[in-house]
């Protein structure tokens, strides 16, 4: 008898915190330079309705502007992104990061992962990064770059042999306004992943009333 089940130790996202995905839809991809734009950030987002954030790991003060968010908007669900050494999967938690995901996959981390007790997502994009997840225990996979992979038919092909194992996707990279809720009417995609709601450029600018009417034109559509 062949077992679905994995030998390794599974990199789970408790029920609890897949409900709290799953209710957000949404989660906006930000890169934070400065720390003091991780509040005004944060609340604008939430007035606007989006509940979850990823902190990508690509500035100095990426962690920083976490706890910042942590303590000044602790109903934001607040996770990281570009979780590309073991040690941040360590500093993530240290953190208290909700959740982290990669663009792509990597064996060391997500085993760092485990350790830490670090709800991840690593990043896939072809059939054997999804065996290799499956086989190192995880089963909330990011896809990565959605649109140029080939959009929702890419995802609805490469997801079709593992149906039976009720596996979960958060596309992102090329969605937009447009053709985000195309990704959301899927069974097996909880939220998207959305940069263009508040860009980098916009952060430092402290366009805060854009990035608000991004989100909340974003919102609207997933009523």
């Amino acid at each position: 008898m062949i077992s679905n089940v994995s030998m390794n130790p599974p990199v789970l996202f408790s029920e609890s915190l897949l409900q709290r995905i799953r209710k957000a839809r949404i989660i906006a991809v930000v890169v934070i330079d400065e720390v003091a734009d991780a509040q005004p950030l944060s609340e604008t987002l939430m007035e606007a309705g989006i509940t979850a954030i990823e902190l990508t790991l690509r500035t100095p003060n990426a962690l920083d502007s976490l706890c910042a968010i942590r303590r000044h908007c602790p109903d934001m669900l607040a996770g990281v992104g570009t979780v590309l050494f073991p040690e941040q999967a360590r500093l993530a938690v240290a953190g208290e990061a909700a959740f982290a995901v990669a663009p792509g996959l990597n064996p060391d981390v997500v085993r760092a992962a485990q350790m830490a007790r670090l709800p991840f997502a690593p990043g896939i994009m072809t059939p054997s990064d999804i065996e290799c997840a499956v086989q190192l225990g995880c089963r909330l996979l990011k896809l990565f770059p959605a649109e140029a992979s080939g959009g929702v038919g890419f995802l609805n092909s490469i997801a079709a042999p593992y149906t039976h194992l009720d596996l979960q996707f958060i596309p992102l990279g090329g969605l937009n306004e447009s053709n985000f809720t195309s990704y959301l009417a899927l069974e097996n995609v909880p939220a998207i992943g959305g940069s263009w709601i508040a860009p980098r450029d916009l952060i430092r600018k402290n366009d805060w009333p854009t990035i608000r009417e991004n989100a909340r034109r974003a919102v609207a559509k997933l009523s």
